[in-house]
């Protein structure tokens, strides 16, 4: 007698700190195969890619999520894209850290081109290379802006020398 195949299990069903995991991972942009991997990691549930992804409400598969986890998601994606500070490399000393390892790590393997372009990227790290902001004074002082008080001064002392004239 020949045996029947196992059908695979279905997936057992999620507790609420897998789901609150799946959608705060999915609201910071990360995918339904890397929540998948990172959930078995961090809280040993099994899950596809594909039950990950119904709970995004932005796609197809989370059309009909309960208005519970799209709040959250919603929640969720609007902090993560208005604080980058939970985001370790959009903090200038975590990028140089990044780059001291990097840099290290070349140099041991005798790759000296690649220290050199690291070597570059911290200075200009460093030096604000990365930013928009803009120094419009000189370094003596001599070519800052007057201020306010040296402009009226001057028109007192305009004012001044026309009414003795």
């Amino acid at each position: 007698m020949a045996l029947k195949p196992k059908r695979k299990r279905p997936e057992r069903r999620l507790d609420d700190t897998a789901k609150a995991y799946i959608v705060h991972a999915l609201a910071m942009f990360d995918t339904p195969t890397m929540v998948s991997k990172s959930l078995k990691e961090d809280l040993g549930v099994d899950a596809s890619p594909q039950l990950v992804e119904s709970y995004n409400p932005t796609k197809r598969a989370g059309r009909n999520l309960s208005d519970k986890w799209k709040t959250m998601f919603e929640e969720a994606r609007k902090a993560f894209l208005e604080d980058a500070s939970s985001i370790p490399i959009a903090n200038r000393s975590a990028r140089l850290r990044a780059l001291q390892r990097m840099a290290t790590k070349a140099e041991h393997m005798g790759n000296m081109a690649m220290v050199s372009k690291l070597l570059e990227q911290a200075a200009k790290e460093m030096g604000n290379a990365f930013t928009n902001k803009i120094d419009l004074q000189s370094s003596d002082g001599t070519m800052s802006p007057p201020s306010l008080n040296d402009f009226y001064g001057g028109l007192r002392k305009a004012q001044e020398g026309n009414a003795d004239g």
